[in-house]
């Protein structure tokens, strides 16, 4: 139904063991979240700070066959990709814990080896912090490219994976990073696309959005 690149599999096993490498184990691990792991980060963390990432920016771009979508029926989920800035979620882990709470975090987010891991320094109230955090190329078959409204609004409708729809989890992020007093008016443009298929009204800074980043 809807066109997407196949996705050639990466083990995401040395991606791991390079990461811990890089890490060298001398202090606590930052991890930075800018999608879902905003509001479901789902490992134990000692500290969370509210945090900008300089020369990146989230962005609804990344093709999803499985949490949420089918290879049928792909959906789509978040990815940081290269330019602008993004706003979101710093979870410092403990030393003595990365080794219970990496590998759960890996398979969450590593599964198919689409992202990939990189350091980036995170500006927080506290200071800067280097965290870990899980890019995209858009060289990579998972990037989707420029897509027009109206396919956004099939995937909102349509799209569906094992974690719930892409429009659950676009809206579940809107909801979150407003609360967290973070405005993405990119990402309040598209879940204005995913209401309007309903009959209801975009919410202000959905009106006010005037697009973003290059894709």
């Amino acid at each position: 139904m809807l066109s997407a690149a196949h996705h050639v599999q990466r083990d995401p096993a040395p991606l791991l063991e390079r990461t811990l490498a890089e890490w060298g184990g001398r202090e606590d691990l930052w991890v930075f979240g800018y999608g879902s792991l905003i509001w479901r980060p789902d490992f134990a963390f000692a500290e969370r700070r509210a945090a900008t990432v300089h020369g990146w920016h989230r962005a609804l771009k990344m093709w999803s066959r499985v949490n949420r979508g089918t290879p049928e029926c792909p959906g789509l989920v978040f990815g940081m990709l290269p330019g602008g800035s993004c706003r979101g979620m710093a979870y410092r882990i403990e030393r003595a814990e990365v080794a219970a709470m990496l590998p759960p975090l890996w398979q969450r987010e590593m599964v198919l080896g689409v992202y990939d891991p990189r350091w980036v320094e995170c500006r927080t109230a506290r200071g800067p912090v280097r965290a870990l955090a899980f890019t995209l190329s858009r060289k990579n078959p998972s990037y989707t490219g420029v897509l027009p409204d109206e396919q956004y609004r099939r995937i909102f409708r349509e799209a569906r994976g094992i974690y719930g729809s892409t429009r659950e989890y676009a809206e579940a992020t809107h909801a979150e990073l407003l609360r967290l007093g973070i405005h993405d008016r990119a990402l309040a443009r598209l879940v204005a696309l995913s209401r309007a298929a309903d009959g209801i009204a975009p919410a202000p800074e959905a009106r006010r959005a005037e697009g973003t980043i290059r894709p």
